[in-house]
């Protein structure tokens, strides 16, 4: 019982196999008159209709242009000044540094050294953080 049922599987497999190739590529996928290249020509607008509608799209295009103004360009310049990417704003807008506060502190008058030598007071200022810290990317950086 089994065995039957391989046998008719395998029978089905090899059916189908031989029907496969009893089939002609002519058959299947007829190849026409034209080459590849004849094809991309026509397509790409290098002959043929594709040329005359590639001639149309430039004519439609051209009577749309019209010249920019001094103030157009200006503007366009500006526009275009505030979206360039250079490496410093790039670094100041993503890592922005975060606020150090100066410390004031007054060192009162006191002796110093193995011979006790007076130093008057004085003031000093110093940052907060010994080194500058930065914001990660997205990080808030505003008062909270």
């Amino acid at each position: 019982m089994h065995s039957n049922w391989i046998n008719k599987l395998l029978l089905a497999a090899v059916v189908t196999v031989l029907a496969g190739c009893t089939t002609s590529k002519e058959q299947l996928m007829p190849h026409g008159d034209r080459s590849m290249q004849d094809i991309w020509h026509q397509q790409t607008g290098e002959g043929g209709s594709g040329q005359v509608a590639r001639r149309q799209l430039l004519d439609a295009r051209q009577s749309l242009r019209r010249p920019l103004e001094e103030t157009d360009r200006q503007a366009a310049l500006s526009e275009q000044t505030r979206y360039t990417r250079t490496a410093a704003n790039e670094i100041r807008r993503q890592f922005q540094r975060l606020p150090n506060p100066d410390l004031v502190m007054y060192v009162f008058p006191h002796l110093t050294g193995t011979d006790p030598v007076p130093v008057p007071g004085y003031s000093t200022v110093f940052p907060l953080y010994q080194r500058i810290q930065y914001a990660m990317p997205g990080e808030r950086t505003e008062a909270y």
